[in-house]
């Protein structure tokens, strides 16, 4: 190493392990040997994250810009039951355009050797075998080119570095109609206007449900207003009718709401500008202005266009009469906490339907159905939290879905939810307070609209749309009760340090310039596991104090670090938010360890 090459933190890369094998090689089985010269990115991720979808994105530029040099490696580790199931991982690879290598671990046994705490981390793998960087939640990308861009440099002068084409083979395409569509609406004519998300499109399909109409947007990964024929979108998902005339349409990896006039097939951009929101953004504002954050889905509720803020954990709303867009609900915080909209906390709201007094939606991350009422006040129908999740039907308080995307308002004022994981339609009824289950034998079902006497279910990894009876008997189906898969940290009782690892990247400073550049933010489930330490603070470190009393819970963080350029020439320096949150299951055992690191971006180089 030379004198002018950073010292860096080097620990010896434990073996890629997966029970579910490796997609995306052609069927090749790869070791980290096999890998030796090349720079190596394993992003840790599961499909229900949107954070790890965020990220999938971030990386696209990176792949194709060190093609030569860099390997990234999806390490698929899943959260939900379903997601450990081969065929819906490979799925998702091809749902969300997967273009490097995945290996399926289902029993997350490299995110052990890892010692993974959060969907998506980041490991940057030297051409040696070493790891030499970890970074946990979004953002990281331009910090980890740099790196990338260190590392070619010092690995070519040392001859260790292997130019070349990397392991990934695109899997063959599949002829069907639709390809994972998500979201689905019946227009004023009778037929269905369907985001065929996975193509880029939106398809009008006749009354049948199967035969196509017409085409909306060219098919290309893009963010272009225009013709049915030029115009582009990036994974469309929430469909609403605007008016008579035109659609609302959540173009959701784009960032962004866009109009379709229905006459003519002319796409126009009513609210984002492509790029995503962070903290620090401006929340309200013209809507042309304002950055948003995976809007997944949209209704008309109260004369506004209420959206579906799956990437930032709120509900945001669209004012057709002065152009404007602004948070309506939720903190940003993921979670489940209902009360006042300001006050209320969600985890990727992904279905919407509104009813005259109502706005209902799916919380997907927490399992949950909730509503919002008139006055903007947040309730819970069925769910309890983040790490609760299943097949149970029964009174609410005690029913349980597992990830749903879609919600559909019924005519006797009871509601239909899209049941994505379980693969399952259920009926929650407000008058008695009893889940049940319509359908099963469903794949992946993501939304569902009503026509006629029959409820027409997207089933998007069939690719399809699935016409039913509304029965008037309910499926009887056997309960079954979950939670998350990953084993507890076993921590001490009394004073645990917990210690959020930050290091800016090489070349970038934490901005100071107009106060603390960090934020730390503690709560815990039950609330009786803390009794010290909750609550906000500037300060990445902080001891926290456990209850003896209380064996076993959640604790909650979430960390945020600003960093800027470090070059004091520059008048406007570029500047990046990292933030994560962290749902750690623990244990609280006179065995357990007194520190609990978490690392934002760095290494830990502290002995625990």
């Amino acid at each position: 190493m030379t004198a002018s090459t950073p010292r860096r933190v080097r620990v010896r890369a434990p073996e890629l392990v997966g029970k579910g094998g490796w997609l995306n090689t052609g069927d090749k089985q790869y070791t980290l040997a096999d890998l030796r010269g090349r720079i190596v990115v394993l992003d840790f991720w599961t499909f229900c994250c949107i954070n790890c979808l965020h990220v999938l994105d971030e990386l696209r530029e990176l792949e194709e810009k060190h093609r030569d040099t860099v390997v990234v490696i999806g390490v698929h580790s899943p959260k939900f039951v379903h997601e450990a199931e081969h065929a819906a991982v490979v799925d998702a690879v091809e749902r969300y355009g997967v273009e490097h290598p995945v290996l399926d671990d289902p029993e997350l046994a490299t995110w052990k050797q890892y010692a993974v705490r959060a969907w998506p981390t980041l490991v940057v793998i030297d051409p040696e075998g070493y790891v030499v960087a970890q970074h946990a939640g979004e953002g990281h990308v331009h910090a980890i080119e740099r790196l990338v861009t260190e590392l070619e440099a010092e690995h070519a002068a040392k001859g260790t570095l292997r130019r070349g084409d990397g392991p990934y083979v695109a899997p063959e395409p599949q002829p069907t109609t639709l390809r994972f569509p998500g979201k689905a609406l019946v227009l004023p004519g009778g037929t269905f206007l369907v985001s065929d998300t996975t193509r880029h499109q939106l398809v009008e399909l006749a009354a049948d449900g199967e035969t196509v109409v017409r085409r909306i947007g060219s098919g290309a990964r893009g963010f272009a207003d225009g013709t049915a024929d030029t115009a582009t979108f990036n994974e469309p998902q929430g469909l609403a009718l605007f008016d008579a005339r035109s659609v609302v349409v959540a173009d959701t990896v784009n960032h962004a709401l866009r109009r379709l006039e229905l006459a003519t097939g002319e796409v126009t951009t009513l609210a984002g500008t492509g790029r995503q929101w962070w903290q620090g953004s401006p929340t309200s504002g013209p809507a042309r202005e304002v950055d948003l954050s995976s809007p997944w889905d949209v209704a008309l509720f109260g004369g506004k266009v209420w959206i579906a803020m799956a990437g930032v954990h709120q509900l945001w709303a669209y004012d057709p009469v002065d152009g404007t867009v602004g948070v309506t609900a939720g903190t940003t915080n993921e979670g489940l906490v209902d009360g006042p909209g300001d006050e209320a906390w969600f985890a990727q709201p992904s279905g919407l339907a509104a009813t005259a007094d109502r706005l209902w939606l799916a919380d997907s991350e927490t399992s949950a159905l909730r509503w919002v009422d008139l006055d903007g006040t947040v309730h819970t129908a069925v769910g309890t939290g983040l790490f609760d999740f299943g097949h149970r039907d029964g009174p609410a308080g005690q029913a349980l879905l597992q990830h749903p995307l879609g919600v559909t308002a019924l005519p006797d004022g009871s509601v239909a939810v899209s049941d994505t994981y379980n693969h399952a339609l259920r009926r929650y009824d407000p008058a008695t307070g009893e889940v049940t289950t319509l359908a099963t034998d469903l794949r992946e079902p993501s939304d569902a609209v009503l026509a006629g006497e029959d409820i027409v279910v997207v089933e998007s990894a069939r690719h399809r749309l699935t016409r039913l009876r509304l029965p008037e008997e309910a499926v009887r189906v056997e309960s079954v009760a979950h939670r998350t898969q990953r084993a507890a940290t076993e921590v001490a009782p009394g004073k645990l340090r917990l210690d959020v690892i930050f290091q800016a990247p090489t070349g970038q400073k934490l901005d100071t310039r107009y106060g603390p550049s960090t934020r730390l933010l503690v709560s815990s489930t039950p609330p009786e596991l803390l009794l010290a330490g909750e609550g906000a603070d500037t300060d990445l470190s902080r001891t926290l104090e456990l209850n003896p009393e209380v064996e076993e819970g959640v604790l909650h963080v979430s960390a945020m670090a600003a960093s800027c350029d470090d070059d004091p020439a520059n008048e406007y320096p570029a500047c990046h938010v990292h933030q994560q949150d962290w749902g750690v299951p623990v244990h609280v055992t006179a065995a357990g360890t007194d520190r609990l690191p978490l690392v934002l971006a760095g290494m830990d180089d502290q002995k625990q």
